[in-house]
């Protein structure tokens, strides 16, 4: 789930909130680097059941309606009970292992927000899309999927709302969500109707490596942060610390233990990735400031011999 971009975001957060909280206690930043990753999975799960907890009122909607014996938009469509018999939000919600996930978890967010939950399958029910698939006397597996797709990326992912209820519980969602919503939306696009219930229960890093180079980065970078400030300087004009941006300063010191501490990265792939990080993190002309010093670092680099590279490179 999580790439090697997104492992390099969460030690930058790390070290920024550092920066801002002035403490140096590298176990702290350990922990948080841990708990902030292991919190971008529970964030998925939250997204996923947000689709499960949609269905459920739906049902509960259709229920009520039909007890009361009053007209309702529904009654115009050709089957009312479209949405609740969609193939891959029954699919969710009927599948074992994710109820037993959420159960473990202890994921009670929408239970204890139900007005997130309503509103937005309030927004599915005023939506374009959801009208012309309730109006549609088809019903296939594929065409159900297309809808959840659909909405997911046109009116659940963009809710603004909900968007504000993560950034008030936790603060690295902020961050997080884009990359959790556009991983969600590939997995709903690539599920098939046969699927086992693992599918949606994907491992958080692709293995135990993975863990390995975020610490590494993490504490290497912190534990030399003096070292990387001298390498730093007289790479540019005029350079004074003081007048760098922190996410840039932050940046640049990664990038350089990057390139110092990990053999088996290709500098090309550390300076891509950090320029990347740096357009939509840092400031506008980030990513030129911060390629003409790492441009001129491994130059030197390679002068003096310290770049050490082997093997075809992890990305």
């Amino acid at each position: 789930m999580l790439t090697r971009r997104h492992i390099r975001v969460k030690v930058m957060q790390c070290i920024y909130a550092l920066t801002q909280s002035k403490d140096d206690s590298l176990e702290k930043q350990e922990k948080f680097l841990n708990v902030s990753i292991e919190n971008m999975y529970t964030l998925y799960l939250l997204m996923l059941s947000l689709l499960v907890e949609v269905h459920a009122r739906a049902t509960d909607q259709l229920q009520r309606s039909s007890k009361r014996y009053l007209d309702t938009d529904a009654d115009g469509y050709p089957d009312k009970d479209k949405f609740i018999k969609n193939g891959l939000l029954k699919q969710l919600a009927e599948n074992k292992r994710l109820k037993e996930t959420f159960s473990d978890r202890k994921l009670q967010n929408w239970y204890l927000n139900e007005e997130y939950v309503k509103l937005v399958y309030n927004a599915i029910l005023e939506s374009e899309l959801y009208d012309a698939y309730m109006h549609s006397k088809t019903q296939t597996y594929e065409e159900d999927k297309q809808l959840i797709v659909a909405l997911f990326r046109e009116v659940i992912a963009p809710n603004e709302k909900i968007y504000e209820y993560f950034e008030d519980d936790k603060l690295t969602w902020v961050d997080d969500l884009p990359i959790v919503n556009t991983f969600l939306l590939k997995r709903l696009k690539k599920v098939k109707e046969n699927e086992s219930e693992s599918f949606f229960l994907p491992k958080l890093l692709k293995d135990q490596e993975d863990l390995v180079f975020a610490q590494k980065l993490l504490t290497k970078t912190l534990l030399k942060n003096a070292e990387w400030e001298k390498e730093i300087e007289g790479k540019t004009p005029n350079w004074d610390k003081d007048r760098i941006a922190d996410m840039d300063g932050i940046l640049l010191k990664m990038a350089i233990c990057e390139l110092l501490n990990f053999p088996s990265i290709p500098e090309k792939v550390t300076i891509n990735e950090f320029l990347e990080i740096a357009k939509e993190y840092s400031t506008p002309k980030s990513s030129i400031f911060i390629n003409g010093i790492l441009d001129k670092l491994v130059k030197e680099y390679k002068t003096e011999g310290k770049l050490n590279k082997m093997g075809r490179g992890l990305l």
